[in-house]
């Protein structure tokens, strides 16, 4: 790793390499772990968005049932309590990327999808989960004039499909987040929440156990088992499960179903947290309505503001290491939290003498078509949903809604979407796994400081269907 420049070295030296939202003494005691062996009607693995969401819409829809969530750690302690709290209608990792995969149903993906959120909004209010829950909206940035042409073609976008997203010049841009880098933006007032991700997932949590779905944590699951009794047999480190249905939520980690591992890729994503603005810092950029806010190259930034008026900054690096392998070591990176403050700096050079108190990092489960995909297993008694990249902390309750209605057997509006009976292409295994992704990073940053212009690598992955999208 370079040397890092003095300013650099100043704002990082007393970070704390954990994430933000999961360094509180708000976290609840772990459940005790699996020790025998157990049955249940319903048993859901992950205790991330997706498997809480899973167990609490179960209960809701037959408080009778009989839920079980397995989480192999504590839950909400992954992927799903250490990101950046935007919470998005998307469930197609934006309308761009919808309307090119899926033309002939994006007018229904995009009411599904404020459908979802809303629906988000109605169970925190209706459970009284305080997770710092603020309807925004986000901006989306252009620091380079290639991008505004971008902007210019979402917003034309959204407005075919009934979208309000505002197209701002720099003068208004800048007025709302005072930033000498922006030359224009989007407005989606409506599409996008913040959140304290550790709290929603702690929240969720809650009522799953008030309703009286049986948790058990730091219950790895490790295999799953048809014994030809019409139910399904989970093993765990020190007890068992017999399941008459099964909902698989892990993200990017080790799947127990092997068809998955050529669909979901674990990429490491990074992010830091500022000290809290004084009054004056926070004058200094404005940023009154506290929108999300994300840049709009290929190797984008994310950040917004924190209740007390700390700037998340993430994004940028989005790391796959060869192999594919899961590690804590990994969580975290010196070269791109040091990367991450320069762009800071560069981004609001009126702050550039705030310190940062946290970097941290973590795997996200991605796929070739960049939002989720769905399928069943075992005659139906299984389902999973996987590949959110980066965009599950509103689409995991959908991702859930659509497992509950494939182990109903029975079609609905939901089962019946393109996007749920489809898959993404899969990737090859390695060494051309790591090959294509690494080349596609390269190529995607040399776009950014080409204007934007696509070189053949990326023209290709466009003819292919396999456009590259963040």
């Amino acid at each position: 790793m370079p040397a890092l420049d003095h300013r650099t070295h100043a704002a990082l030296r007393d970070v704390r390499y954990t994430p933000f939202w999961l360094d509180t003494a708000g976290a609840p005691p772990a459940e005790p772990a699996l020790v025998r062996r157990v049955s249940a009607d319903l048993a859901v693995v992950g205790g991330g968005l997706t498997g809480l969401w899973t167990a609490l819409l179960a209960k809701e829809a037959d408080p009778d049932l009989d839920v079980l969530l397995l989480e192999g750690r504590v839950s909400g302690g992954a992927a799903s309590g250490r990101n950046g709290g935007f919470c998005s209608a998307s469930l197609t990792h934006g309308l761009g990327n919808g309307a090119d995969r899926f033309p002939d149903e994006i007018a229904t993906l995009v009411r599904l999808g404020l459908e979802n959120l809303e629906g988000i909004e109605s169970t925190l209010q209706r459970h009284g989960i305080d997770c710092g829950w603020e309807r925004t909206g986000e901006l989306a940035v252009a620091t380079e004039p290639w991008q505004l042409d971008a902007l210019r073609r979402h917003v034309e976008l959204a407005r075919e499909h009934g979208g309000k997203v505002e197209l701002l010049g720099a003068e208004e841009t800048r007025r709302r987040v005072a930033s000498p880098t922006y030359l224009g933006a989007t407005l989606d007032q409506d599409g996008v929440a913040m959140v304290d991700p550790a709290r929603l997932a702690w929240g969720l949590r809650q009522v799953c156990l008030s309703l009286g779905v049986r948790l058990h944590e730091h219950t790895p699951v490790r295999s799953v088992e048809d014994p030809g009794t019409g139910r399904l047999t989970l093993h765990c480190d020190h007890g068992e499960v017999s399941a008459g249905r099964v909902a698989l939520g892990t993200g990017a980690f080790s799947p127990l179903l092997r068809r998955l591992r050529s669909y979901v890729v674990p990429v490491y994503d990074y992010a830091l947290m500022t000290e809290p603005l004084s009054p004056a810092q926070l004058a200094s950029v404005g940023w009154a309505d506290r929108h999300g806010v994300a840049d709009t190259a290929n190797l984008f930034h994310y950040y917004r503001l924190t209740a007390d008026n700390r700037i998340l900054w993430g994004g940028y690096d989005a790391v796959y290491y060869f192999g594919g392998r899961v590690t804590d070591r990994r969580d975290r990176n010196d070269e791109t939290f040091a990367r991450l403050a320069e762009h800071f700096t560069a981004t609001f050079p009126q702050l550039a003498d705030l310190r940062f108190t946290h970097a941290w990092g973590g795997v996200i489960d991605t796929c070739s078509r960049f939002c989720q995909f769905w399928g069943q297993a075992y005659a139906g008694r299984l389902a999973y949903v996987a590949g959110y990249t980066g965009l599950g902390v509103g689409a995991s309750r959908f991702g859930a809604r659509v497992m509950l209605d494939l182990l109903s057997g029975r079609p609905t509006e939901l089962t019946e979407l393109e996007l749920v009976r489809s898959k993404p292409l899969p990737f090859p295994p390695e060494p051309v796994r790591w090959a294509g992704i690494e080349l596609t990073r390269r190529a995607a940053a040399k776009a950014d400081r080409r204007a934007g212009q696509r070189g053949p690598w990326l023209r290709m992955l466009d003819r292919l269907g396999l456009g590259f999208d963040s």
